[in-house]
Parts: structure tokens; sequence; C-alpha cells
């Protein structure tokens, strides 16, 4: 059986990956604001109008000059003449002048002559038409003034951004209906094997259902592809090529999963270097679980072959999968992931120069989160489905005490 003759570092071998892909240049469309979460802008939002377009009171109060409050206190209170109140929805017609104050509500819009509100808690009227302050407030106390938020023609969504529901929210603030994102990435996912059958027939002895396609297809969908199957293929050069052809042709990312061990029936990366150049770039990766993940590039676009265990798949599908779908939005990779510390619960052994990834379960405790590794073979599913997420052995490390804090890389 031939042996991995080089095992690099994830980081390493993702490098190796993006500086042999092509730019990423994906289509574009307009889409709906409201159903645009989760999509990546193609070109930088601009702000049409500041937010606000006025300046407004954020508490129920007094609008005032704020230098007719100075001095004012519990035992020295100020006394100011009511001047109205300020209608919501609409323009206030009055001005506040020397020693006056209007009522106003949180969101109204800030009368002339006003430059700060006093909560409506620090005051008290005294008898019609005169209301009693208790402190003082500043310029610009407890008022969003125009532009605040943003200003006209400011950048407010750069390209490349992940819409969430802040961005939508904020897109609805400023009227904008529609917005250019880049096309969602296709990516090809082959199952490979004799034994893998689908998930909608009984095995038979020997036999098992196909896993990762559909748990990889839920990832690619996640981060922003769209997966296209084509099915389960049989230990055979010639299917196996002629399927990963057609899917190389179809998709911006091509993955097969099994058929990437250093075995003799293992024929991904013959079939990748027979695609295109520069073809297997990485075979093995120093790394548990996952070590014989496959990174290849064909004429310009990636191909990535994972080991059929339904944990590595998967494991390495956050590595690489999700790195590489990013990149080719145009999406920033370099940003932190979401993360929490947790104390680990139990010592964690690991073999120095090789990085491990190992799935726990996070418990709450009164001393804060707590990692409780969940341990098993890199076939059972429900090992990693059981998980919260996974920490991360560094390669210089022989391991990790019970008791040290660890990143709990979430698995959202």
């Amino acid at each position: 059986m031939p042996e991995f003759l080089t095992l690099l570092p994830p980081d390493d071998a993702r490098s190796l990956l993006f500086a042999n892909l092509a730019s990423p240049w994906p289509g574009q469309q307009d889409v709906g604001v409201n159903s645009a979460l989760g999509r990546v802008t193609a070109e930088n939002v601009t702000a049409p109008h500041p937010l606000p377009a006025f300046a407004r009171s954020t508490v129920d109060g007094y609008a005032v000059r704020a230098r007719d409050t100075y001095g004012a206190s519990d035992t020295l209170p100020g006394y100011l003449t009511l001047n109205g109140e300020v209608p919501m929805g609409a323009a206030p017609i009055l001005t506040v002048l020397v020693g006056q104050c209007a009522l106003i509500h949180t969101g109204g819009m800030l009368p002339s002559g006003a430059d700060a509100v006093i909560m409506l808690e620090y005051t008290q009227p005294v008898r019609p038409g005169e209301i009693e302050i208790q402190r003082a407030v500043a310029d610009g106390e407890n008022v969003i003034r125009i532009g605040e938020d943003v200003t006209e023609n400011q950048v407010v969504i750069p390209r490349g951004t992940r819409i969430r529901p802040a961005e939508i929210g904020g897109l609805m603030a400023l009227g904008i209906q529609e917005i250019r994102v880049v096309n969602k990435i296709q990516v090809g996912l082959i199952s490979s094997g004799d034994e893998i059958i689908p998930p909608d027939q009984a095995p038979q002895p020997g036999q098992v259902r196909d896993i990762n396609s559909y748990s990889l297809a839920a990832l690619v969908a996640q981060t922003g592809g769209e997966p296209v199957f084509y099915g389960i293929v049989p230990d055979n050069f010639d299917a196996l090529k002629m399927t990963a052809l057609r899917a190389l042709q179809e998709c911006d990312l091509v993955i097969i999963t099994a058929g990437s061990s250093a075995s003799t029936r293992d024929m991904t990366a013959d079939v990748i270097a027979s695609l295109g150049k520069p073809g297997v770039l990485v075979h093995g990766i120093n790394t548990r679980p996952g070590k014989p993940t496959i990174l290849g590039v064909c004429d310009g676009k990636a191909f990535i072959g994972l080991p059929g265990n339904p944990v590595s798949a998967l494991v390495n599908g956050y590595l690489f999968v999700v790195p590489v779908i990013e990149k080719l939005l145009g999406v920033n990779i370099d940003k932190p992931r979401p993360s929490i510390r947790a104390r680990l619960t139990v010592n964690l052994s690991s073999q120095a120069g090789r990085e491990d990834w190992q799935p726990v379960r996070l418990v709450a405790s009164a001393g804060g989160w707590q990692a409780e590794p969940i341990f098993g073979k890199s076939n059972l599913i429900f090992s990693l489905a059981a998980a919260d997420g996974l920490i991360k052995i560094h390669p210089d490390a022989n391991g990790i005490a019970a008791g040290e804090l660890v990143d709990v890389f979430l698995m959202v």
C-alpha cells in the first residue's frame, strides 16, 4: 500500500490551495433585502441620506436648551415654562426659547431651539405650565443627532459582507429594498465506494448509507454555496472520472468523499490529476481526523477529496470547504470564527507535530462553561452530532491538561 509522502499542516495546505485558485469572479444578481439573509454583497452599499435624517429624542422627557438647566439639582431645582408638546410622526411647529421646554416622547423630533432632553424621571409639574427640573443636562444629552448613525454617501456595508439580521435592519432604515449580491457558489458533491447506498434504502451486510453528501451539502448551503448532487459512483476509475469531469464543468468547486486514502483501490488522487493542471497539490494533512484529505486545483477550480468516515469528512469540511467557498464569494476569510472560552474537564493527549481537532460538549457550571470531550471513532457521526464545537490541539503540544482554558470553535 502506498504511503503519504508529505503531510502538510492545515494552514500551509490552505495557503497552497488558495495560491493556485483562479481569481474569483462569480456572477452577481439583485435580490430583495427581505430575502438577502446569508448572501454576500457584490458591491459597496452606500447611504442615500443621513441616518437619522432629523435630530430625535432617545427618552421620554422635556426638550430643553441645555444651558437653561445648568446648576439644577435635587436640592436646588430649576424651573422652565412648558411651551407645548412635540407630536409623534410630524415636525414640531413650536420653538423652545430661553427658559422654556417642550414635552417630547421617545423618537420625537427635537424642536427648533432645543439641544438636549431631560428625562421625565428628573422632572415634575409644579403648577400649570411650569416644570421643575432636578438635574442638569449637557448639550446633546438624550438626543441622536442628524447623521449620528451614518452620513449621506457613507459606505454602510462593504463589498464581501455576509448579510445578517443587523444589516437587513439597517438597509430597511435607509429605505434600500434591493441589493446586489454574489451568486451562490456551485459545489458538486460526489460519493464514491461500492459499499455506499442512498439513505432511503435498507443496507445489506457490508453496505452503509451515504452520510457525507448530505452533511456536506448542509455545510455548503450554510456557508453560502449551492450543493449539486452527482450521486454515488462505484469504485471504477472511468466512472469516477466521467462524473468528476461533468461536475468540474458545471460547478465552481468539486468534492469527492471516500477514495482519498493511500489504498490501491482509492483513485480520487489519480482522477484529480487527470482532469487539469496543476492537479493534486496536497495528499495528506498533518491533522486528526482527516489525514487522507486531498487538495487539488484543475485549471483554476478547487477539487477536494475528503475521507469517507463521516466525522473526518465534516471536520475537514469546516477546515477546507468552508474557507474555499468564502474565498470564492469574496468574504473576508481572516475574520474570527464564533468561539467561546471553556475549561477542559479531562486530560487530552496528542501526538507532537500533529494538529488535532477534538469534538466537545459545552456544560454550564458555577465557574463558567466547561468543555467535555466526546470520544468516538471517525465513522461514528453521532459523536459529532452530540458536540457543540471543536477544540484545536496545537501541533507543538503533547496535549492539554484538565482545567486549562480552551477556545471552543462553535459548529454553527
